[in-house]
């Protein structure tokens, strides 16, 4: 058996984060989260090795989603960066890294199920 898919979530919204949380875990996915990015980046670095990084882009704490995925591109290169917004990925105020994923809001839970599960794109 395969190892189950070690996502980390960055959600500032603790009901969303635990709703979505317990719904991935239900479709075996291994989830950690984090409350921003600078809480994300500490989690990184203890526990690492992370296959999907998933957040918003606008975050509190000063480290907008962009910036997370910057760190991320640095200390853990094979993993893949998602990022999420309400806004259009042309209205956003600064453009997204080449390596990132876009995933519009509102997303459906098997959107974001099916997005993690498949290859990695840049869109």
């Amino acid at each position: 058996m395969s190892e189950p898919l070690r996502v980390l979530m960055v959600e500032d919204q603790q009901d969303l984060r635990e709703l979505m949380g317990q719904a991935l875990q239900d479709f075996g996915i291994e989830i950690h989260t984090a409350v921003d990015g600078p809480a994300a980046v500490q989690m990184i670095e203890q526990h690492g090795d992370f296959d999907v990084v998933f957040s918003d882009i606008s975050m509190p704490n000063g480290m907008t989603g962009v910036q997370l995925s910057e760190h991320v591109a640095r200390a853990l290169p094979n993993a893949r960066m998602i990022l999420s917004s309400g806004y259009a990925r042309s209205h956003l105020e600064e453009p997204l890294p080449e390596h990132v994923e876009f995933l519009p809001k509102p997303y459906r839970l098997n959107q974001l199920i099916k997005l993690l599960k498949s290859p990695a794109t840049t869109s």
